[in-house]
């Protein structure tokens, strides 16, 4: 199982950016999925988490101006990133929860990192 993120990039203050995250390996479930951040010397901290009916949540950072959303026959979880402002500057992460069958055919349930994807906001 692989979660592979995208679409960091460097963006001025009040542009836009689209984060995507997509989960591969012979899955069959993904629950939750979510974004975090890590900024320089700070703690990673939750963006926002979408379940697999489609609940979201945010963290206080992004509401209003972050939309997260998945399309679960993609296998995919976005993040889309409006009025960006400098403090948004970090690595994002996606995370999933899911259930997969790993080479053997054994059934492993699991949270997932990806490896993260650098937002650098000027301003």
């Amino acid at each position: 199982v692989q979660l592979q993120a995208s679409g960091g990039g460097l963006v001025q203050s009040g542009g836009s950016l689209r984060l995507s995250c997509v989960a591969s390996g012979n899955i069959f479930r993904i629950d939750d999925m979510n974004w975090y951040r890590q900024a320089p010397g700070k703690q990673r901290e939750l963006v926002a988490g979408i379940t697999s009916d489609g609940t979201r949540t945010y963290g206080d950072s992004a509401k209003g101006r972050f939309t997260i959303s998945r399309d679960n026959a993609k296998k995919t979880v976005y993040l889309q990133m409006n009025s960006l402002k400098p403090e948004d500057t970090a690595v994002y992460y996606c995370y999933a929860d899911l259930g997969a069958m790993d080479p053997l055919g054994t059934v492993v349930v699991g949270k997932y990192w990806g490896q993260g994807t650098l937002v650098t906001v000027s301003g």
